[in-house]
């Protein structure tokens, strides 16, 4: 018995063995080729990272570093065109290395720069194209967005931005006020009187020491003084 038991053993194996042999022999191509074009994306992968993308941030940076110095000393158009030793500004660092975290930085900085010099319209251009996960940031990215369409007469678009920066960090009592005294001070313009009483009462709320601007006199003229 123990004979015929090892006699009958293969036959039982040979239908599975078949069916996985042929399916091998029909596909093993294209597994192949799907095998390889994996290890080629994941070896892209790693390339562009280390080969390609980590050195081109340090290189933003590098050419960052001067056009935000120029910055810091309100030399706008250096800070944007760079200077005559080759020095970077904000807009070859965007043309050459826009796809880096400082080459996104440098459209927060063009943006500003732009705002600071009275072309509006180019403020607005590269702050649009600005973006952060850090909300101190992104509020003041916002608020300066803001600014530039006020001044370009996008006064709805203005109000809407400077709302979302003014309550976005609660616990930023120095800017947040301001975003908030600005929405409430453009609503007034707009004629949307409730929207601007609730700026400010927003103001008087959350930030009772705010004193740039006297909050109470602007709910008085709209009749809202409790």
């Amino acid at each position: 018995m123990a004979e015929q038991t090892i006699i009958q053993t293969p036959p039982t194996n040979e239908p599975t063995v078949d069916r996985h042999s042929g399916f091998w022999a029909k596909n093993s191509k294209p597994i192949l080729i799907a095998i390889i074009a994996a290890i080629a994306v994941l070896g892209g992968i790693f390339g562009y990272k280390y080969f390609i993308a980590e050195p081109n941030e340090k290189k933003a940076a590098e050419a960052s570093f001067r056009a935000e110095e120029y910055f810091r000393q309100d030399s706008l158009n250096l800070a944007l065109n760079g200077d005559n030793s080759g020095a970077y500004g904000f807009l070859k660092v965007i043309s050459k290395y826009g796809s880096t975290k400082a080459g996104n930085l440098a459209h927060f900085y063009a943006g500003a720069s732009y705002l600071r010099l009275g072309d509006y319209k180019n403020a607005a251009k590269y702050l649009e194209d600005f973006s952060t996960n850090s909300p101190q940031i992104q509020a003041k990215s916002k608020a300066l967005l803001a600014d530039s369409y006020s001044e370009l007469g996008k006064f709805d678009d203005a109000v809407k931005l400077y709302r979302e920066a003014g309550t976005a960090i609660e616990k930023d009592d120095y800017n947040s006020p301001q975003y908030l005294f600005k929405a409430g001070y453009l609503y007034e313009k707009l004629g949307k009187n409730k929207e601007a009483i609730e700026m400010y009462k927003l103001i008087k709320e959350k930030y009772p020491q705010y004193t740039e601007f006297d909050v109470d006199k602007y709910l008085g003229r709209l009749g809202a003084i409790d």
